[in-house]
């Protein structure tokens, strides 16, 4: 009894003669991305900044329009005021004071006195009150940073080992694709940008690295077996080869974080986000960025040689 297939076993689609169509959709992706996290730049959450975090749910929803004017008018600086998932949940983010503990614990108090009055005592409940500091925070941010990076860095030296340094730079090249595309999203949308997306962008890495390295076993399994084949020939049969096993993966992936995304609540919305979008956005790379990357670095059996010679013209040894 065979099981269930996503795409028929004599597919044969021509994904490296669309490269160049990738490499522009890819191209569009990572410029706008990076121009848009200089311009609008990430909505770093308490996390990176610092300061103050009080999730609140009250009885009815509340008019925002006349609740965010009350909550800076006390003095404590910018004040943000959103829901959070449903209408009566509302998150509040209050900078950092001036001061230490003592001062941050006394604006927590001036803003729950506010909101007693507003809807009366006992009539709101605290759910959660969150304290970082700003040093904490740009630690944080430093410790994030370096964690993606070394991750790339160890991924690199992992594929260099285990194939060829070609393949190491194509796999590498297909991560930062990935990375740097999630970041576009979050600039985007200004989604919170927290610890937690740093963890899924990560989780991410690792998840398109092991479709990668599926297809670029089979691409050097082909190249010990098809010695004559024309190098574009070869990695579109390796590709369409592992296509229902990377697609299968994918999709039994996504319904679980789409059942995350509807029932885990809000305080992980974030971090779904991201996984739904770079389960996506790693098959697409994995297909259409790793493998036309690695052609043009023009691998060979069982050797890191490379040629000039254009890889459509090349065959293998």
């Amino acid at each position: 009894m065979k099981g269930i297939r996503l795409v028929p076993e004599e597919t044969n689609i021509d994904f490296i003669g669309k490269r160049y169509f990738a490499f522009v959709f890819s191209l569009i992706i990572i410029i706008g991305s990076i121009g848009l996290s200089f311009t609008k730049g990430l909505n770093f959450g308490i996390d990176f900044t610092g300061g103050t975090v009080i999730e609140i749910k009250v009885n009815e929803p509340p008019v925002l329009s006349e609740l965010r004017p009350m909550l800076n008018g006390l003095g404590l600086g910018a004040v943000s005021l959103q829901e959070f998932g449903n209408p009566t949940d509302l998150m509040i983010r209050l900078p950092q004071q001036e001061g230490g503990p003592e001062e941050q614990q006394a604006a927590i108090n001036t803003v729950r006195a506010s909101l007693d009055q507003k809807f009366g005592a006992g009539e709101v409940d605290y759910r959660r009150t969150e304290f970082v500091g700003p040093q904490v925070g740009e630690e944080l941010k430093k410790a994030g940073a370096m964690a993606v990076f070394w991750s790339l860095l160890g991924i690199l030296a992992y594929i260099w080992f285990r194939f060829e340094w070609q393949f190491g730079v194509a796999a590498v090249v297909a991560l930062a694709h990935d990375t740097i595309a999630i970041i576009g999203l979050f600039a985007l949308t200004q989604m919170e940008f927290n610890l937690s997306t740093v963890a899924a962008i990560l989780m991410i890495a690792g998840y398109s690295i092991n479709d990668t390295v599926v297809v670029f076993d089979r691409v050097r399994e082909n190249l010990r077996k098809y010695k004559k084949k024309l190098l574009p020939e070869l990695f579109n049969m390796s590709v369409n080869q592992m296509l229902s096993r990377t697609l299968m993966t994918s999709v039994s992936t996504l319904l679980a974080l789409v059942a995350l995304w509807f029932f885990g609540g809000e305080v992980i919305r974030g971090f779904i986000d991201a996984l739904i979008f770079g389960i996506v956005i790693g098959t697409y790379s994995s297909i259409f960025v790793a493998s036309p990357v690695l052609i043009y670095l023009n691998i060979r059996k069982g050797t890191g040689n490379t040629s000039s010679a254009e890889p459509q013209e090349q065959a293998t040894e």
